[in-house]
């Protein structure tokens, strides 16, 4: 394997992420801000079969502060997912056969769309068609850099079917693989199944295999999972702290996705959005089961969690920027409280 970090130096200590971590990355909210300041998001994502994966991207990248948020389909499914989402816009992608996008007319459309970031893949139909989009959409250039884009599900099984895949991705993104599809696309990488170790379980072998696939492709990882890992190409990782069993319940990854995306719509690096978006992830994710148990919850639980998680970690960064007036309590704006009059009931 070669070395996961940058210019052959000693690997950085693991970052186990917590409040204190990641309150200081949620992006600002400028009181007179527009739905363009927040950032806009396209989302290219569903098919009949896995019109949920679309849904739930959308709800979440809202919840997680996307300005604007647009689903992408193939045309002759937009109707279905326009009655659908309330929030969200849509957008057709011109079709081959039913379902099926034509690559090159769905990529002009696509770039020819405003937008600050990407997330491709949770429930796309497999194919030809589409794993040619994928292709061509990641391998975009231009002067400036293309958006970035959340890459996950579909998306990234599409990519482990080609050898050295990673060569031909010029877009800054966020991989978002389970242990499976990690080890495919290891695999595309010339990496034996089983030669990293028991990713599923064995924490050290993750941390591991994750740092050197970053630097391997070039890309931010975030290997999914129990105690999730999040490694950039340059030899940062950070850990999750959260082993919960509740989230093995289908949709949750596509929650994440949306969360991610929104979070580099606003203007967040790769590496800071993928860092906030797994925190945000796993803290909805502990509320809920605070409530319902380690079974029972459903991704649309999430969302909402996650609105509220941000509210919290934003309230802590605003509690350490709010001067301390010496002598007295913190006060609130509301308050009639005089500064140097005693307090109401005192002699």
């Amino acid at each position: 394997m070669p070395d996961p970090t940058p210019a052959g130096g000693p690997p950085s200590a693991l970052e186990v992420l917590d409040d204190k971590a990641v309150a200081s990355l949620i992006p600002e909210r400028p009181a007179r801000g527009h739905k363009g300041t927040f950032g806009k998001l396209l989302v290219i994502a569903g098919s009949l079969d896995y019109a949920g994966a679309a849904l739930l991207v959308c709800q979440a990248a809202g919840r997680s502060g996307a300005g604007l948020v647009t689903l992408a389909v193939p045309e002759s499914i937009q109707p279905l997912f326009a009655a659908k989402v309330v929030e969200a816009t849509t957008m057709a992608l011109p079709e081959d056969d039913v379902e099926e996008v034509e690559p090159d007319d769905a990529l002009a459309r696509i770039m020819d769309h405003e937008h600050d970031a990407l997330v491709v893949g949770p429930g796309l139909r497999p194919g030809l068609a589409t794993a040619d989009l994928i292709g061509a959409l990641l391998a975009v250039q231009d002067e400036t850099g293309p958006p970035p884009a959340v890459v996950d599900a579909e998306a990234l099984r599409s990519l482990a079917v080609r050898d050295e895949w990673w060569e031909r991705v010029h877009r800054a993104c966020v991989l978002t693989p389970h242990p499976g599809e990690f080890g495919r696309l290891r695999a595309a990488s010339g990496i034996e199944p089983g030669a990293d170790g028991d990713l599923a379980i064995d924490d050290t072998a993750r941390e591991a295999a994750a740092r050197d696939a970053a630097a391997r492709w070039g890309q931010v990882v975030v290997l999914k999972g129990a105690y999730t890992v999040v490694a950039s190409p340059d030899g940062r990782a950070a850990r999750a702290p959260f082993e919960n069993p509740a989230l093995a319940s289908g949709g949750t990854g596509d929650v994440l996705a949306g969360t991610i995306g929104a979070l580099l719509a606003q203007g967040l690096s790769s590496y800071d959005a993928a860092r906030l978006g797994v925190y945000l992830h796993g803290a909805a994710g502990d509320v809920v089961r605070d409530r319902l148990g380690d079974a029972g919850l459903l991704a649309g639980d999430l969302p909402i969690e996650i609105a509220l998680a941000r509210k919290r970690l934003a309230a802590l960064v605003q509690s350490r920027a709010r001067p301390t007036r010496l002598g007295f309590g913190a006060v609130g704006p509301s308050s009639s409280r005089i500064e140097g009059a005693p307090p109401s009931g005192g002699s």
